[in-house]
Order: structure tokens, then C-alpha cells, then sequence
């Protein structure tokens, strides 16, 4: 009996999983700086224009700071989820599946994003009075959103590499 085929087939099947394992920068028993990057800036993407969108509603309407943090911070997840959740949906999963991948893939990177980002804005001295025609509100803003990108990208590599976190969605490119 002639399994040559079959041995064939395997070691093609084996290598094709290889490649796989090799897509968005992983690589067998590991991940990459770069994979771990493009998690972040895919999460730092949606946080920055939930954030954003929260802040200059908030500042707008002249709220008070904790108000107005709370309702960035909402809309950073809530932005932060939904590119994760309509990623999945394209890729045909229902509702229910595709918010559990959500949560799944971006909750970690969100909640740390979004500890050091405001952290960082409620620390730098006028910050959270500044108004949006301050420099000061802007540049606060943004070098929170920089320095929450160095921090949650070993955060993201880390978990990457055990399966968890943004790993959850490759399943779904």
C-alpha cells in the first residue's frame, strides 16, 4: 500500500500551518515586537478617537473633569471594541461570538491604555482645566496617548504570546 500521498499531504499540511503561525509577525513559540505593535495601534486607534470625542465633548459642554473623563473613557472602549467587533463580523461571526472575541482580544489593552493615558493627563499640572484651544490640553492628550503606546505594547506582546488578548482574532483575518 502506497502511503506516500498521504505523508505528502501531511508534511504540506504542516507547512502550511507554519506560514500561518508566521502571519501578523508570530512566530512559532513566540511573537514579534512588530505583532505586538500593530495590536497596540490598532487598540490606541480606537481609544484615541473614543477619547478624543469624549474630552472635547466633555470640555465643550464645560462638564466638570470627572464627567468628562468619565464619558472619554466610556467612548474609548466603546470605539477600542468596535473595530475588534465589526473585524469579526465581517468575517461572518454572529453578535454574541463577535462581542465575546471583543472583550476577549482588546479588554486588557484597553484598561491599561487607558490607566496610563489619563493618568498621565491628570498628572501634567492644568491639564484637565485646559480648554481645546490650549496647547496644553492637546499636548497632554497626545504624549498620554504616546507614552500608553510604549507602556501597553509589551502588555500586548506579552499576552500575544500566550494566546490571550489580540491572539484571539487572528482566527478571524
Amino acid at each position: 500500500m502506497d502511503h506516500s500521498a498521504h505523508h505528502t499531504s501531511t508534511a504540506h499540511d504542516h507547512t502550511a500551518h507554519e506560514a500561518h503561525a508566521g502571519h501578523a509577525g508570530h512566530q512559532v513559540g513566540g511573537v514579534t515586537w512588530g505583532a505586538a505593535a500593530k495590536a497596540t495601534l490598532h487598540c490606541l486607534t480606537g481609544c484615541a478617537i473614543g477619547e478624543i470625542l469624549g474630552m472635547v465633548i466633555g470640555t465643550a459642554l464645560l462638564w466638570g473633569n470627572v464627567q468628562t473623563m468619565v464619558l472619554a473613557i466610556t467612548l474609548a472602549f466603546v470605539f477600542g471594541y468596535s473595530f475588534t467587533l465589526f473585524a469579526v463580523r465581517r468575517a461572518g461571526l454572529d453578535w454574541k461570538s463577535a462581542i465575546k472575541v471583543a472583550l476577549a482580544a482588546d479588554t486588557v489593552s484597553i484598561a491599561v491604555m487607558e490607566f496610563v493615558d489619563n493618568a498621565i493627563i491628570a498628572l501634567t499640572p492644568g491639564a484637565m482645566d485646559a480648554h481645546l484651544s490650549d496647547a496644553l490640553f492637546w499636548t497632554a492628550l497626545l504624549g498620554g496617548f504616546a507614552v500608553a503606546f510604549v507602556i501597553t505594547t509589551p502588555v500586548n506582546k506579552w499576552m500575544i504570546g500566550r494566546g490571550k488578548g489580540h491572539a484571539v482574532v487572528h482566527a478571524y483575518h
